[in-house]
């Protein structure tokens, strides 16, 4: 079997132009309130339509004065307070519709981007640098997506006003027509800019990353003390210059060549602006024209100059939308393309209980991206009902095992039997909700601290009797006595109120979280004590391995344990040392020690420390 993922990112530079992401901005507009985008469109449609009838009200009115044609003044004048009422009452609806459309769809996008990302089955796109460059850039335009619906429809409507424009030049004349032509020039260069602009941003964004963590080293609490104690804050501020400034160089680069071409696509729709006006007035003088269309053709040739000018900031914003919509999209097709995979697979239960227990069979695992295999042929039998410890120095691969029988990611080559039914047609959601864990990188949920370990069982978040029964199976119950409220007390340095925790603390809450699941088939804990001390974590591991013994008798349950200290190791039913990312010895600790192997040394290095 091989993995569902890809070794090449589904990057917004590879995309099929701009037809899907303007039909994304479309149905994100009219799914986030449906009423709402009609009648925007139809007052943006009324604004650039009233635009246009301005300007023949005005020839009417210059004409009937003219001619002393008090109907025709008058008519002209009842149709401007017409209009100007129009207009006045699309733009300020229009501008307040436009606010709210803008927070429905902030919150629609914010909720899409939430599923899409949290509810991918695997990680990769957190742990992958190319992903992760993208995400980035999706996260930081989130604002942009939210603006989705003015800039579709100011778009909309400056291309309205212009074609409005246009059309009544061609009733004067149709080589008045051409003048929006013009104007072609200043919008290529406009948009050549501002993909110029976007690029330098997205080569840099690797630049702001590193400097947005060297702004965070001497500005957030975790790495004061050693940014004091070693003395380090000059270099950090050194380097930070360094990328700030290569990024300004870039940027000030970037803004002095889009200047240069906008320069010269507004010096070729000066010479048309100037060339239509002297064709109207000699048009006039020779009497083939009225005053009225002098003003007529002065006001519509200033509209197109303006309308161009709004034209090719609108044009720039929409370009922007278009590229946050894109990288949108990249992420729900990254997301169906797994999906998709996954539901092709022959669909198998999940057991109830194991009897025989789980095998890796010639599993192979190559980061996606990368071109060196961290697992490579692994063959490992895990018994029913057993304890494992999986040892092995860093990098030799014990993570990577955990997140495989996590299904964080899926094996290159090889698979991965549940009492011989292959686990990856097993329902990702359904394997999981009979797993539990506990990690070293875990996580520092902020929440009130019933909640903070509730979330390990949700059906059980608020059940104060089965977090408490959670914190003593972890030996946590310590960590509560010293909160001031409790399980009620808010956790979390941000929160005016909230209590900030020791990192052994949130530890044995990672813990606790774990335990609320009482009869998981897999219970992994990989180094879940690194922030205790080893006697605590014997302590600990002794009361896991009684529950997995309970446990294991009904369904059979696994416990595998990832940890260097191998005095809480030697516990455990079976001991799987890895080396290079293969299994090279399986056994008891005491039938290793007697083939003095590996483990043996190992066992003997660290014994020697503690004498």
């Amino acid at each position: 079997m091989t993995s569902t993922t890809s070794d090449k990112v589904i990057s917004p530079s590879d995309g099929k132009g701009w037809v899907r992401p303007l039909a994304e901005m479309v149905r994100l507009s009219f799914q986030a309130d449906p009423r709402g985008a009609l009648v925007m469109l139809v007052l943006r449609i009324v604004g650039a339509v009233a635009n246009g009838a301005f300007a023949v009200l005005t020839k009417q009115l210059v004409d009937g004065a003219i001619a002393r044609d008090e109907t025709r003044m008058v008519h002209a004048a009842v149709g401007f307070g017409i209009v100007t009422a129009l207009s006045w009452t699309s733009g300020w609806i229009g501008f307040r519709m436009r606010l709210a459309l803008e927070e429905r769809v902030s919150l629609l996008v914010d909720r899409r981007l939430l599923l899409l990302s949290a509810g991918l089955p695997g990680i990769e796109h957190h742990e992958r640098p190319d992903y992760m460059k993208e995400l980035e850039l999706l996260r930081s335009s989130r604002l942009t997506l939210a603006q989705t619906p003015g800039a579709l429809f100011e778009t909309i409507s400056s291309i309205l006003r212009l074609f409005v424009a246009a059309a009544i030049l061609g009733r004067l004349h149709p080589a008045l027509i051409l003048l929006p032509l013009f104007a072609v020039p200043s919008a290529l260069a406009s948009g050549k800019a501002i993909r110029m602009q976007q690029k330098v941003y997205e080569d840099m964004v690797e630049d702001q990353r590193l400097a947005t963590a060297l702004f965070a080293l001497t500005t957030t609490a975790e790495p004061a003390k050693e940014v004091r104690l070693f003395g380090i804050g000059d270099e950090i501020v050194r380097r930070y210059e360094v990328a700030a400034m290569g990024i300004e160089r870039a940027v000030h680069r970037m803004r002095v060549r889009g200047a240069y071409l906008q320069i010269a696509g507004w010096v070729v729709f000066s010479l048309g602006y100037a060339g239509a006006i002297v064709f109207v007035v000699v048009r006039a003088v020779e009497g083939r024209s009225t005053p009225g269309d002098v003003i007529l053709a002065l006001n519509l040739a200033a509209q197109v100059n303006g309308q161009v000018s709004g034209l090719v900031g609108v044009v720039s914003w929409l370009q922007a939308t278009l590229k946050a919509t894109r990288r949108y999209v990249w992420l729900d097709d990254y997301g169906a393309e797994i999906t998709t995979a996954m539901a092709a697979r022959p669909q198998v239960p999940v057991p109830d209980r194991l009897t025989t227990g789980i095998d890796f069979a010639g599993v192979s695992f190559r980061y996606p991206g990368t071109d060196r295999d961290i697992l490579t042929g692994v063959d490992l039998h895990l018994p029913a009902g057993a304890t494992v410890a999986v040892v092995g120095e860093n990098g030799a691969g014990k993570t990577t095992l955990v997140k495989l029988l996590c299904r964080f990611y899926e094996p290159t080559t090889g698979r991965i039997l549940v009492d011989g039914a292959d686990l990856a047609g097993m329902d990702v959601g359904g394997w999981r909700d009979r797993m539990s864990a506990g990690f070293q990188d875990f996580a520092k949920l902020e929440l009130v601290a019933r909640q903070t370990v509730g979330v390990g069982r949700l059906s059980r978040l608020d059940d104060e009797p089965a977090v408490t029964a959670a914190l003593g199976r972890a030996s946590a119950l310590d960590v509560v006595v010293t909160l001031d409220d409790g399980l009620e007390t808010q956790l979390g340095r941000q929160f005016d109120d909230g209590t900030e925790l020791s990192m052994g603390q949130w530890q044995k809450l990672a813990l606790g979280r774990a335990m609320m699941r009482e009869d998981p088939l897999l219970l992994v804990l990989d180094e879940p004590t690194a922030s205790l001390d080893a006697q605590t974590e014997h302590s600990l591991f002794e009361r896991y391995a009684g529950a997995a013994a309970r446990v294991a008798s009904t369904t059979g349950a696994i416990t595998v344990l990832v940890s260097h200290r191998f005095s809480t190791v030697r516990m455990a039913d079976l001991i799987v040392v890895v080396e290079g990312g293969t299994v090279s010895e399986v056994g008891s600790h005491r039938e290793l020690l007697a083939r003095g192997g590996t483990y043996a040394e190992l066992y003997e290095l660290q014994a020697r420390g503690y004498r």
